[in-house]
């Protein structure tokens, strides 16, 4: 299963004209590897990641999403596309104070209105995988901050994505817990077969990548492998 943008081109309003955010944008993921996207700011990193997140409908151009066409389907489709086949790493964790580790990702299971026989299973598996397993029922603020990115990666791959989208997720780390996260993500993304893009400011750490495209204007180089 892959991700795939094809001549993707996304605009917004700018006074009387728009403003192009994407411009004819092709990128292609595989499974099973990391694709880092790199830029300053205003580039167009963030509106690549709400377009291959179905967040945001672009004006022109194919998203494919493990072998589903994106074109054409309903808010409510591409709300359970989401659910289903894409996982999200937000920038900030934003975990529920009251609840543990374990409950943050069982609640994913219950606002997908999946099966929740096995949740605390399955949760208990991917805590495991990232290294939290006897933190299971911490909550929050008994955490560091790097403990608390892994338990924002963890709930991501609760209900078993193909694609996942991390932003910017080592930013308010120090460089050894955000290589450690990023270790963390290319391991994952090995293990599970997704097809990962991270977007990212630090550039030291690009070598664990499988390729790397740098975001300018809008517009994406060519890939390049790592």
């Amino acid at each position: 299963m892959t991700l795939t943008l094809t001549d993707v081109t996304l605009t917004y309003p700018d006074g009387d004209g728009r403003l192009t955010a994407l411009d004819r944008v092709a990128l292609d993921v595989p499974a099973g590897t990391l694709t880092a996207v790199v830029g300053p700011s205003g580039s167009g990193k963030s509106s690549l990641l709400a377009v291959a997140a179905t967040l945001v409908t672009p004006d022109e151009g194919a998203v494919v999403i493990a072998g589903t066409r994106t074109a054409g389907l309903s808010r409510a489709d591409k709300a359970a596309l989401r659910r289903e086949r894409i996982g999200i790493v937000f920038q900030q964790p934003n975990l529920l104070p009251s609840l543990t580790a374990v409950e943050q990702l069982q609640v994913m299971r219950h606002l997908s209105g999946g099966d929740t026989r096995g949740a605390r299973n399955r949760a208990l598996e991917l805590l495991e995988a990232v290294g939290l397993a006897d933190k299971a029922e911490r909550r929050p603020h008994q955490l560091s901050g790097g403990q608390r990115q892994r338990i924002n990666i963890a709930r991501a791959l609760m209900n078993n994505p193909a694609v996942l989208l991390v932003d910017e997720p080592t930013s308010a780390l120090d460089h050894e817990r955000g290589a450690a996260v990023l270790d963390l993500l290319v391991t994952l993304t090995r293990q599970r077969s997704t097809a990962t893009v991270l977007v990212t400011h630090d550039r030291t750490q690009l070598d664990r990548t499988d390729m790397t495209v740098t975001m300018q204007d809008g517009r994406l180089t060519a890939p390049a492998r790592i």
